[in-house]
């Protein structure tokens, strides 16, 4: 049996209960992403550090991803989340042919928090995808780089301002073909036993979440939940596990949810930038002996903990947030 975390259980409140006076915050990417502007480039690398280790989570905004481009995304995952079920339904490969995991799963019935999801990896691979629907293939695979080269940016930006060699992390975060898209959709609640999406953090690096005008992504900072108000021009970017390991918790993999409104349905879709499953995952040097302070997690395999997660939430299906297998079942306590 693994080791749970133990703690004050956090029970879910209306979305309206969750904090109105504290917004994350939003950082302007324009001066790093164009050239020349070195003092602008230096702002931009200190506002993310500082949002990384404060909280974990900020908006990015004219971050080079054309804002057309993420609405459409938004609005073909939706198209497909509105047919009917036997035409979702072509897109699940039977089990013994499944060579990547591009594919569509209904969790309406088979989990407590009842979603749909499309999940689609880097384009070239086997994904399925709707053979009568070319625009949502074409439209996946067009933001697929995008999404690749603003987490490669921020990664970029952590590398630098955390003082680690350069192009540490792009060696060390080499393969991309573990990133992958993610759209979702929230059928209306009947009720508010069936809250969306549980307390967690993510297991990878960097996350991306574009959501609807309903909104209901809130994040757990200092106590206190807080709002991500919708936003068309912003994207939320979020620390995951492995970079709170990497730093030995100066990067803040924070706490967030998904809290559904009764009646009402949602749509958003997150991009997931991650690591080759072969890894090996420990604070790095530089977060601990280089700095006189012992290592907060033993080594493990990236691959181990995504697979203790997955059996988590897939077999158990944890009713609290206590009982959710997170990143410090890896811990060391001192």
């Amino acid at each position: 049996m693994h080791q749970k975390t133990r703690g004050v259980q956090i029970q879910p409140v209306p979305f309206e209960m969750a904090s109105k006076v504290i917004s994350l915050q939003t950082i302007d990417m324009s001066p790093y992403l164009r050239e020349g502007d070195e003092k602008g480039r230096k702002k931009v690398v200190e506002e993310i550090w500082k949002a990384s280790t404060e909280c974990g989570f900020f908006q990015a905004v004219n971050h080079g991803i054309p804002v057309e481009l993420l609405k459409k995304t938004r609005r073909i995952y939706r198209e497909f989340f509105d047919r009917p079920d036997e035409e979702k339904l072509k897109c699940v490969p039977q089990v013994d042919e499944r060579p990547s995991p591009g594919y569509f799963k209904s969790q309406q019935f088979g989990t407590k928090e009842g979603h749909e999801d499309f999940l689609t990896v880097a384009p070239g691979r086997l994904n399925v995808y709707p053979k009568d629907f070319p625009e949502f293939k074409q439209v996946l695979e067009e933001i697929f780089p995008y999404l690749v080269k603003l987490a490669s940016a921020i990664e970029e930006i952590i590398n630098s301002a955390s003082g680690l060699p350069p192009n540490f992390l792009k060696e060390y975060n080499d393969d991309r073909n573990s990133d992958f898209l993610l759209g979702l959709h929230y059928p209306a609640a009947e009720n508010l036993a069936n809250i969306g999406r549980y307390p967690h953090e993510d297991v990878n690096l960097i996350t991306f979440v574009y959501q609807d005008h309903v909104g209901g992504l809130q994040v757990l900072n200092n106590g206190q939940w807080i709002p991500v108000i919708p936003d068309d021009e912003k994207l939320v970017v979020n620390i995951g596990d492995i970079l709170q390991v990497l730093s030995n918790n100066r990067l803040k993999s924070a706490t967030h949810r998904v809290f559904r409104t009764e009646g009402t349905e949602r749509d958003s879709f997150a991009f997931f930038y991650s690591l080759k499953p072969d890894k090996w995952v420990e604070p790095l040097p530089q977060f601990t002996t280089e700095v006189g302070e012992p290592p907060k997690y033993r080594g493990f395999l990236y691959d181990d903990y995504m697979q203790l997660r997955q059996r988590d939430y897939t077999d158990n299906q944890p009713d609290k947030y206590e009982d959710i297998a997170r990143i410090t079942y890896y811990a060391i306590n001192t």
